[in-house]
């Protein structure tokens, strides 16, 4: 049956609207200018009793959210980690909502599971991750970190004699996390789902270089020696990008017997640029690795990958047979690898992002943001009224924004630092966002998208400017 021209005319609807969003992100204000309570009188309706028609209900929603959506996809936003779809990337998205596939087996879509498989193959090669490890394509490094530490939860109760597939927690030997002080809520999570529990993570300080030491983590492991050990270590820390000296303590590590995972969220991909490999020399000895593709591989959302160099592990921890399913034996069926059952094809946005860079443009993509942030945190650092905390290592950097009365303080300069990014912000001109770091409020700088120039830094250092040049600050705040 061929699709009609109410469908049709549906399709043609979202691809202006799309095109147009696209076409306005150079000029639109990064930051969402519609208050709530406007959003809710637009959409907060009773649901309607006749149907309305599919052209109708595009047009209103792109009307809807006008105002409402946040610039990430542009070139001048500077909050979090969020990169931006590509243009293959975007366009093998809409595919692949448009095949509509259930990427859970082979059965339910062969294409979706051999392009998966390539994209295992590809992203291990491109990340310095040994061949021989599993993989598997999740919503996000959230889920990778699911994914990685169900196989790890696995991998150090079966050690100590208790198989948790089949008996549970309920008087299991409890394990431990052993972290830094880096560590990202993720992991925090994470933990809480698996029912590992958050009072069983052993945060360590990290020293002046945000690095976890060979001699505090072999204090900690020598605590309670025999007890279940997972170590999580970071490639490239959320709020400055710092790396964890691997060689020597992924070996401290496996000498107690401990399971080692890296969160490489952002940094993992800088195996993909010579000049930066010497960041995760001895990363590949790990036991497990997470990472996002919504971040610097700048596939759409939602997407993540995690690696588990002991596919056995990882697989126990995640299989599932049922007699109604069809179950492959010559190519991977994705449900033995994944937390999901059903699952959205999401390694064909992935392909498609892999070709378009290719080695080299990946690099060059990664190198590029990384000048591009640390021109963004030392010259807006240089402004009068600003102070560089922390010079990005690689992506992810931090400024300070000072109270300059004479008796300010500590709490001051906080407010300051907020008012200015709410400013800033506020101008349209870029996106920033703040964090505590080290008990002090900065603006965290990220720049993770493929469109962004330096234009865009320009536009972002010179909006700075003028904002630390108002006479007053207010923080602003969205209603």
């Amino acid at each position: 049956m061929k699709i009609d021209s109410h469908e049709r005319a549906a399709m043609e609807c979202a691809k202006e609207h799309a095109l147009a969003y696209l076409d306005s992100l150079d000029k639109a204000p990064v930051n969402a200018t519609v208050s709530l309570a406007e959003l809710r009188r637009r959409f907060v309706h009773a649901l309607p009793t006749e149907g309305t028609d599919p052209v109708t209900i595009i047009d209103d929603l792109a009307v809807g959210v006008a105002d409402g959506l946040i610039g990430n996809a542009g070139g001048r936003f500077y909050g979090w980690v969020i990169g931006g779809g590509l243009p293959s990337a975007l366009a093998a998205d809409w595919l692949t909502a448009t095949w509509d596939q259930n990427a859970g087996l082979y059965a339910c879509s062969p294409a979706a599971a051999v392009v998966e498989e390539v994209c295992g193959e590809w992203l291990k090669d491109v990340l310095g991750l040994p061949a021989s490890a599993s993989y598997a394509l999740v919503t996000g490094c959230q889920m990778a970190h699911v994914t990685c530490l169900a196989a790890a939860r696995h991998a150090v109760l079966s050690r100590a004699g208790w198989d948790v597939n089949r008996d549970g927690l309920g008087g299991a030997p409890r394990i431990r996390i052993i972290t830094s002080s880096e560590v990202h809520g993720t992991t925090t999570r994470a933990a809480k789902l698996l029912g590992i529990g958050t009072a069983n993570i052993v945060m360590l300080p990290s020293d002046a270089a945000l690095h976890l030491t060979p001699d505090t983590l072999r204090e900690a492991l020598a605590r309670e020696s025999g007890r279940p050990t997972i170590v999580v270590l970071q490639a490239g820390d959320v709020n400055c990008g710092a790396f964890d000296p691997f060689p020597e303590l992924i070996a401290l590590a496996h000498q107690a017997n401990a399971w080692v995972h890296v969160d490489g969220a952002m940094g993992l991909w800088c195996n993909a640029v010579p000049a930066m490999r010497h960041l995760l020399a001895g990363a590949e000895g790990a036991d497990s690795w997470a990472t996002d593709g919504h971040k610097w591989l700048n596939v759409p959302y939602d997407c993540g990958y995690a690696f588990v160099a002991h596919p056995q592990h990882h697989r126990a921890a995640m299989e599932h047979r049922a007699s109604y399913l069809l179950h492959a034996t010559e190519v991977r069926d994705q449900l033995d690898w994944t937390p999901e059952h059903s699952r959205r094809a999401r390694g064909f946005a992935t392909w498609a992002a892999l070709r378009e860079l290719g080695r080299a443009g990946l690099a060059d993509l990664i190198s590029r943001n990384c000048r591009q942030a640390h021109d963004l945190v030392t010259r807006i650092g240089a402004l009068p009224g600003a102070r560089v905390m922390r010079v990005p290592i690689i992506n992810q950097g931090l400024v300070r924004f000072l109270d300059t009365s004479t008796s300010a303080t500590e709490g001051d300069h906080d407010r300051r630092t907020d008012a200015v990014i709410a400013a800033i912000n506020a101008s349209g001109e870029a996106f920033f966002t703040g964090t505590t770091w080290r008990g002090m409020r900065c603006m965290r700088v990220s720049v993770s998208g493929w469109r962004t120039t330096t234009a865009d830094v320009d536009r972002a250092v010179t909006a700075a400017a003028e904002v630390l040049q108002l006479p007053t600050l207010e923080v602003c705040v969205t209603s």
